[in-house]
């Protein structure tokens, strides 16, 4: 019988760099640069600008060959991008995060978790929405607002997920398998705004991966990219709209997967 996620035997190890068998040198390279600027609690503010810079201009390239096909087509190249993201995001495990957080409670860093997450996606778009206000002064500029809002929709998933996927090791389920599996367990508790079902094994886990998941990836990282949309709008673009409503959802993803595995301890 397959050993349930919290019954490891092994330490975690940090989430394997590299891509996965199928993701290709241009998904790679931009996976890479999605986790880089999640990597929220190693940030310099000027370093993650420049990496959303870079990730801007990578999916600008790489929508190129993505416009012939359509919506489904740019759903399918974030959902590539982001599930190789995914197995690259430094997650720390329990041990790890108790030393960073000294003489704090497991709930008090689960709650500084949250915290940090939801103003780092609060940043992200607080900085898309300005530029939103001020492309609408120069509207022949506004026709790279979709590669920077998609930028920004990785952006703040790929910390959304790190942050559940902490989450779920301090609170003593962490997903089971290998990096890579572990990564893309995380990937769908995001997807699927919960925490990891802790009946399910790693076999189990893999039949859920492979089993329209990317069709369901796709489906949420368009839905996000469509609340995005709302910066553009002349009544609510601007810096304090577009931080707002990141922070408010990213805190709320936060609470209520703290709270379900805080109900499993």
């Amino acid at each position: 019988m397959a050993r349930l996620p919290w019954q490891r035997t092994v330490p975690a190890e940090p989430m394997a760099p590299g891509p996965g068998p199928s993701a290709d040198a241009e998904t790679a390279k931009l996976g890479e640069l999605v986790a880089r600027v999640a990597d929220h609690d190693r940030d310099r503010t000027g370093d993650r600008k420049d990496q959303l810079a870079a990730l801007t201009r990578g999916l600008a390239g790489a929508a190129r060959g993505a416009t012939g096909h359509g919506l489904r087509g740019a759903g399918s190249l974030l959902a590539d991008v982001l599930a190789d993201a995914a197995t690259r995001l430094r997650i720390r495990d329990a041990a790890t995060l108790r030393v960073h957080h000294p003489g704090q409670s497991d709930d008090e860093i689960a709650a500084v978790l949250v915290r940090n997450a939801a103003r780092t996606t609060a940043a992200f778009g607080a900085a898309v929405g300005a530029l939103a206000a001020v492309e609408f002064t120069a509207p022949p500029t506004l026709v790279a607002a979709p590669v920077q809002l998609a930028a920004e929709t990785l952006a703040v998933a790929a910390v959304e997920i790190k942050m559940l996927a902490e989450l779920h090791e301090l609170m003593g389920r962490p997903a089971y398998g290998s990096g890579a599996q572990r990564g893309s367990a995380y990937l769908m508790s995001w997807v699927r705004q919960r925490a990891l079902d802790p009946k399910v094994g790693a076999a189990g886990l893999s039949a859920i991966i492979g089993a329209a998941a990317k069709s369901e990836l796709r489906t949420m990282l368009m839905r996000r990219a469509g609340r995005s949309m709302t910066k553009l709008a002349p009544f609510l673009a601007g810096a304090v709209a577009g931080g707002v409503v990141n922070r408010r959802v990213t805190r709320s993803l936060g609470e209520k997967v703290t709270a379900q595995l805080r109900g499993r301890r």
